[in-house]
């Protein structure tokens, strides 16, 4: 199986630097994309980008009797900025942890971790997803839908506990002190949609579908996190994460 994995439907076909200059085989989906989906020719172009490197196009050189595709590419063009959003997520089942890393990543925020919550299934964090290359493979399925070269740095936690301790944040943004929000649809002091806009950096926690325990509602509020609404239902977790996601980077000014 190739290293980078697609559903069919893309806008930017990426490739590792390793394999520039290498032949696709007719069973790599990016083969089945340019001559099933895109009906690609030998001499037409197409959109193409190097992981965590540039973008620009691509041509299909040859197409082989074994049905294998080579290509040059010409990707000089710079991938679009990552935004300055962190967003935190408690587990939750292993198809719903790969649509949330997915849109995360086609939204093109910085980072992304996931941690286990008080009231989530404890069962979730045992997802085969984060070591057989599915969660990688969410992530560049993203950004090949987005056009970007890059995906979020994603790392993984056991608590929210743990979290809180490690502050990644800190380290990312220096001395500019993020907007730290804790999405709370049970105990909010406030709606997210009201906050004043800003041009700080915000981390964002959204917690599993059950939400968060007091416990770990106190411990957001020892480390400087305001529990914000975003609104009276109790939604999916990835539909959360959209969503906030969206509100937080209209707030902080990255949707202009």
């Amino acid at each position: 199986m190739c290293e980078i994995c697609y559903i069919i439907s893309v806008n930017l076909i990426l490739f590792e630097a390793h394999e520039v200059g290498k032949a696709l085989s007719r069973r790599d989906e990016r083969t089945i994309h340019l001559l099933k989906v895109l009906h690609k020719k030998a001499g037409d172009s197409f959109e193409a980008g190097l992981l965590d490197g540039g973008r620009g196009g691509g041509t299909i050189e040859k197409i082989n009797l074994d049905g294998s595709v080579v290509v040059s590419l010409d990707v000089q063009g710079s991938p679009p900025p990552r935004l300055p959003l962190r967003v935190a997520a408690g587990f939750s089942r292993p198809i719903q942890i790969r649509r949330l890393l997915r849109d995360l990543s086609s939204m093109g925020i910085e980072a992304i971790d996931l941690f286990g919550t008080e009231l989530g299934e404890k069962s979730y964090r045992d997802t085969k997803l984060l070591n057989d290359g599915g969660a990688r493979a969410a992530l560049i399925e993203g950004a090949c839908q987005s056009r970007d070269t890059s995906v979020p740095a994603l790392s993984v936690f056991d608590s929210v506990e743990q979290w809180l301790s490690q502050r990644s944040w800190e380290r990312d943004y220096n001395h500019t002190l993020p907007l730290l929000v804790a999405a709370d649809n049970i105990r909010p002091e406030g709606a997210l949609s009201r906050i004043t806009p800003t041009k700080r950096p915000m981390v964002l926690a959204i917690g599993s579908e059950r939400g968060w325990s007091d416990h770990e509602r106190d411990m957001f509020e020892a480390a400087g996190f305001s529990r914000l609404s975003l609104g009276s239902r109790a939604l999916r977790t990835e539909t959360a994460c959209v969503a906030a996601a969206t509100l937080a980077l209209e707030k902080i000014g990255e949707l202009g």
